[in-house]
């Protein structure tokens, strides 16, 4: 073995590096210690920044917003077996969001049997399973692999950043035996190791779609991650001009998708949208209406676009495909924007006839909202939508918003409409409890922003807040939390009513665990952490509150507020 062989420490560091990993999330345990030797040490060369955070969801979570706003691979450390296992809810959601990270766990394979170092008692009586993390936590991830051979470990990680970033996107696990980071690597990493290039879809296919949406007399377009890439969101713009063809979205959008206040955005309720449409374009749609076989509309034909558009981790899906392409959504688009331009000219009559009408009709319910909700200014306890339609009032020019919540979504949804592309991320698509850290992980990769997280109060309590407050005030990134503080589970009660509308629950108006109550003081915690922290009970002064929380974040400090509204029965 050369003298001057790296450990695998330095080798784990360098070739995240080398592959592009600009952020490391750590939530990890004592068997990294060669790994936090190796970053005390002046550094010879290009590797991550370390950001310790103080639970497994917080790093996954922060990790996951990171990469979908910055388009970078992020890497994680986690603490063994029990580390993969408290982070394994997190790694589902990314596996179901798309979302790329390279995952580590340490374990032991010697547990102090060999000369290398001990591990101590602990590893034989309480962090060893059978298989080891990659085992616990194959299910959730894209891709997993125990390393047992230190021969295979740096041709490993390289490998995993590749897997991690080759459609569909997800993340790659690996578990590292702490003894090899100890010891010198050979060089098993490969000179180059390219991340595969992204394939725009058919050629004959995107000039068949063409063929299909020019020829459409009432053509529309739903999508919930088209907004992933923002020059995507450009071109949807174009296309949807060009055909004059509505572009909504579910309730359950991933990202920003289209300007909320374009005359053909045609709100987040697709089921009104579809009923007149003969022509169905949907690009990165996972779930367009339930269930699947419940289509709302007749004799539409539905073509998909997406890098994974029968959504293979899904145990079921089952919607209308009469045309299926695989391709990166980006790219494809903007090719499928050139045919469709060759195929429909801007002076026909029946589209701009077409384009006139879905403005009209989009401006009217506009309207009709806005007035729905201006009725409610005065109204105690304050309604969902007035909190949003004030928070939409005082958005940053470069706002970004992190949702999570579930009963309040829609209303928040179609209040925004100040946010530009790149704006809004959803932050539970796979489960609660990664709002907060996503929107930390916002901040980490666009510092300049000004970063919200809109969370329910029931959710608040599923994230690791204190670990996600901490995060923000040891790496310097506030951000502003608006709690929606209904003093329950909503969510949870919805299920009797449908259920059991005459039932016993209903008659008595007792329902059983959904109730969050003494309520407790949630501003009270941003002071311990050198935050801003308010509770907000009346309407008229609801905006100056969301003011002063914007002011403190600018100066550098976190923001919550806990906002009341009508407590749930």
């Amino acid at each position: 073995m050369d003298a001057n062989a790296m450990t695998g420490a330095e080798t784990f560091l360098r070739l995240l590096g080398s592959m592009g990993v600009e952020r490391i999330f750590a939530s990890s345990g004592s068997e990294w210690a060669p790994v936090w030797e190796y970053l005390a040490k002046p550094a010879a060369a290009a590797i991550p920044a370390y950001l310790s955070a103080r639970h497994e969801e917080t790093a996954i979570g922060a990790a996951s917003g990171y990469a979908k706003s910055s388009g970078k691979l992020p890497a994680v450390m986690l603490h063994t077996t029990v580390g993969a296992l408290h982070g394994a809810m997190a790694l589902r959601a990314a596996l179901h969001e798309s979302v790329p990270m390279v995952v580590f766990a340490g374990e032991s394979v010697a547990f102090g049997e060999d000369e290398g170092p001990d591990p101590g008692w602990q590893w034989m009586r309480s962090l060893g399973d059978v298989g080891g993390p990659a085992r616990l936590v194959a299910p959730c991830v894209k891709w997993s692999f125990g390393v047992n051979s230190k021969s295979v470990l740096p041709s490993t990680i390289q490998r995993a950043c590749q897997l991690a970033l080759t459609p569909p996107f997800g993340p790659a696990f690996v578990s590292v035996p702490m003894e090899y980071l100890f010891e010198p690597m050979p060089a098993s990493a490969a000179s180059a190791a390219a991340i595969p290039r992204r394939a725009v879809a058919d050629p004959a296919g995107i000039a068949q779609l063409a063929d299909m949406l020019a020829a459409a007399k009432n053509p529309m377009i739903l999508t919930e991650r088209s907004g992933r890439s923002r020059a995507a969101v450009d071109c949807l713009v174009e296309l949807a001009q060009a055909l004059a063809a509505p572009v909504v979205q579910t309730r359950n959008p991933d990202y920003f998708n289209f300007p909320h206040d374009h005359p053909l955005h045609a709100g987040f309720d697709p089921a009104p949208v579809l009923k007149g449409a003969d022509m169905i374009f949907m690009p990165a749609t996972v779930a367009p209406w339930h269930p699947a076989s419940a289509v709302p509309f007749r004799h539409a034909k539905v073509a998909l676009l997406d890098e994974n558009p029968l959504c293979s981790e899904l145990p079921v899906w089952g919607y209308q495909a009469d045309l299926c392409l695989v391709g990166e959504v980006e790219a494809s688009l903007q090719a499928l924007l050139e045919q469709v331009r060759k195929r429909v000219g801007d002076g026909d009559p029946a589209r701009r006839q077409r384009a006139a009408a879905w403005a009209e009709k989009n401006a009217a319910r506009r309207k009709a909202w806005t007035e729905k909700t201006l009725a409610l200014k005065d109204a105690k306890p304050m309604e969902t939508r007035w909190i949003a339609h004030e928070l939409n009032a005082v958005l940053p020019a470069n706002a970004v918003v992190v949702d999570e919540t579930i009963t309040h979504r829609p209303e928040i949804l179609n209040e925004l409409d100040r946010l530009a592309p790149g704006g809004f991320f959803c932050g539970c698509i796979g489960g609660l409890g990664t709002g907060l850290a996503t929107a930390l992980g916002v901040k980490a990769a666009q510092p300049e922003k000004t970063v919200i997280a809109t969370i329910g109060d029931g959710t608040f309590n599923y994230n690791p807040v204190l670990a996600a407050l901490g995060f923000a005030q040891e790496h310097g990134m506030p951000i502003m939390i608006v709690v929606f503080d209904n003093q329950g589970y909503l969510s949870q009660q919805s299920g009797v009513p449908k259920y059991f509308p005459r039932g016993f629950a209903m008659k008595a108006q007792k329902f059983a665990g959904t109730s969050i109550r003494p309520a407790p003081e949630y501003a009270g915690l941003a002071p311990l952490f050198g935050g801003y922290g308010e509770r907000v009970d009346e309407p008229g002064e609801l905006r100056a509150a969301l003011q002063r929380g914007l002011k403190a974040v600018n100066e550098g400090a976190l923001a919550l507020l806990d906002v009341r509204l009508a407590p749930v029965p």
